[in-house]
């Protein structure tokens, strides 16, 4: 007999990484055969702009949600109950309450985090307190080693699982060796997210300046969405006040073939967030073997192999993003030899394949544990 689990995690709408993930382990052919599988939907955001938000609605849907969890667990009785918790917050007191509450159930608890930011608010005495009871007797799966750091003040080491994300493998070889071919005469820089000042909008653009004021010839293209922070009308303010008209290009948002083609016809991919925990765009950059130039956050350090796959540079600093652009821009034969390997780093650790195996082994190694239900009587 199958051992059941329940997963309780994000899943699209809206689309962001957490979501990504949630669809992809929904769709598991591996997990799904493995184990007897439950799910709900924990979302409640009804797009990027309402993610973190309050209201009557939204406090509804909160216990609306808690009261179907609760029969969930009564009805299907599961051996493990995976969750995708955010880390901090006015969200992270919403899911504190439900760990709390599947515990006081009795039911054996793994936390998934595809987010940081427990080591920025747990010195606050309140937020010190709620982080030591909800790490209490759960295991816990970070994104990467390096995160580790977040939350090493309430996990020992040993209740700690690493599981990369992936996505699935998309691109022909016929793709791959034409994105490897592809020239530009003057190099195309392409930034893929969507238009939040977080993933660097602001310090790429000065970047580009600079790079602009050193003649130093380049075009970059702008694929995304726009957001509560930032409309067309905004960014094409910014573009202008920088004198880079004629240097920049937005397309808006791009999906399927049409994303994967503005990757390939690409020189270089840059995403210099500041508020990362793993950046899934990084991967299929690298799928499509481009060299990437993102910053020092989160678990991109565990991505990207600096002056291997890519270059890693600080956080929020514009002149050195500048710098490293040009050192890429300067020389084709290290962009392509950078993109290389990292598509084969992106072969042997990042396809959704590897996730799937890494996710399996860790919720059979939790199941083992001696960690068992008890008290079941909500």
């Amino acid at each position: 007999m199958k051992p059941k689990i329940l997963f309780i995690m994000h899943m699209p709408p809206p689309i962001h990484g957490a979501a990504v993930m949630g669809q992809y382990i929904h769709n598991s052919e591996i997990i799904n055969k493995t184990f007897e599988c439950y799910y709900i939907n924990l979302t409640t955001a009804k797009d990027l702009d309402d993610i973190g938000k309050g209201g009557y609605r939204k406090y509804k849907d909160i216990y609306l949600k808690f009261n179907d969890i609760r029969k969930s667990l009564k009805r299907i009785n599961p051996d493990l109950v995976y969750i995708t918790p955010n880390s901090c917050g006015a969200a992270f007191y919403k899911d504190f309450l439900l760990v709390e509450m599947i515990k006081i159930m009795g039911y054996k608890l793994v936390a998934h985090f595809h987010n940081k930011g427990v080591a920025t608010h747990q010195n606050k005495l309140l937020n010190n307190i709620l982080y030591q009871f909800f790490f209490k007797d759960i295991k816990i799966i970070l994104l990467a080693n390096i995160l580790y750091e977040d939350v090493k003040r309430y996990v020992k080491r040993e209740n700690i699982y690493i599981c990369p994300n992936g996505i699935k493998k998309n691109c022909t070889d016929i793709d791959v060796q034409s994105a490897i071919t592809h020239y530009n005469q003057i190099p195309h820089i392409l930034f893929l997210s969507n238009l939040l000042i977080t993933k660097g909008i602001f310090i790429l653009l000065d970047a580009l300046k600079i790079l602009h004021e050193k003649n130093i010839p380049f075009f970059c293209d702008f694929v995304g969405g726009e957001t509560y922070d930032m409309s067309i009308s905004d960014f094409n303010k910014e573009v202008i006040s920088r004198g880079l008209n004629n240097h920049i290009k937005y397309h808006g948002s791009k999906y399927g073939k049409e994303k994967r083609s503005i990757i390939s016809s690409s020189d270089i991919f840059v995403f210099p967030t500041f508020n990362e925990t793993f950046g899934l765009v990084l991967l299929e950059a690298m799928e499509l073997c481009k060299p990437c130039i993102a910053c020092n956050e989160g678990g991109i350090p565990d991505i990207i192999d600096n002056n291997k796959t890519g270059l890693i540079v600080p956080p929020k600093d514009s002149n050195e993003l500048a710098n490293a652009i040009e050192k890429l821009l300067d020389n084709t034969e290290r962009r392509v030899s950078m993109g290389i390997a990292g598509r084969e780093k992106f072969l042997n650790y990042f396809t959704i394949e590897k996730f799937e195996l890494r996710l399996k082994a860790i919720l059979e190694d939790c199941l083992k544990t001696n960690c068992t239900k008890q008290c079941k009587h909500m």
